[in-house]
């Protein structure tokens, strides 16, 4: 897709082309090995039981929805700018993806798009996720220099209170939250627009439910009508075939 090694530093070329979420070969009888874990120091994945010699390294936690790498918005904030990429909400958090997700229509009409793939986006992001940035940047202004941010220390979250996955159960919406004045999407206000959704949301379910219970209701009384039909049909006088 892009990533020239002339042009990317060596942590943001081998983030973008590492496997996440593989067993860890060299612990792959132990539980819980997927590697989720990147070493900015080292340019490596690792699983929960690589951790121990790299526990002053800065680590990033890589998450995972639905087959598909996301990172938290702050984390990756610390590292690159992430003006105009589209953050999402799940169990809490406010995460962006790390590459673009392949879509199953190609049909683009009005409306606002990713500048690369294409993706349907919110108002006013350009990039559904930071590959898509970064492939933009490099086509367009020939680097990403000047994009990079300096980060001396990122830890993980504290042990057993994320191992990263995030299933379909959780909610995963586009963060609906304005730029704030530094332009950086996904941060700033918000909780608003999330809470008129939800009663929106709520609302619609209970009128479904009053609908369905309306229908319930009628559905004794319409059968025995029907019934009450057929038996006078049958009660009728028999008519025969003509006879040839």
């Amino acid at each position: 897709m892009f990533v020239a090694s002339n042009i990317l530093p060596r942590w943001l070329e081998v983030l973008l082309t590492e496997k996440f979420y593989n067993a860890c070969i060299i612990h792959e009888e132990a539980k819980k090995n997927e590697k989720n874990v990147y070493c900015l120091d080292c340019c490596i994945s690792l699983c929960p039981h690589c951790l121990s010699p790299h526990h002053s390294h800065r680590l990033l936690q890589i998450r995972r929805y639905v087959y598909h790498d996301v990172i938290r918005l702050d984390d990756a904030a610390k590292l690159i700018d992430c003006t105009s990429v589209q953050s999402y909400t799940t169990n809490s958090a406010k995460v962006v993806f790390l590459h673009h997700r392949p879509q199953t229509r190609n049909f683009r009409g009005s409306g606002n798009f990713c500048s690369t793939c294409d993706r349907s986006l919110q108002e006013p992001y350009l990039f559904c996720s930071l590959s898509c940035k970064i492939d933009y940047l490099i086509r367009t202004t020939g680097g990403i220099s000047k994009y990079l941010l300096e980060c001396n220390f990122m830890s993980l979250p504290e042990p057993g209170s994320d191992d990263g996955l995030m299933t379909p159960d959780s909610i995963l919406e586009p963060d609906g939250s304005s730029r704030t004045s530094s332009g950086s999407g996904g941060y700033g206000g918000g909780s608003g627009t999330v809470e008129c959704r939800t009663l929106a949301c709520t609302a619609t379910t209970e009128i479904v439910r009053k609908k369905r219970s309306s229908l319930s209701a009628c559905r004794p009384v319409c059968s025995q009508v029907s019934e009450i039909s057929a038996m006078n049909r049958r009660k009728g006088t028999p008519q025969r075939a003509p006879l040839y």
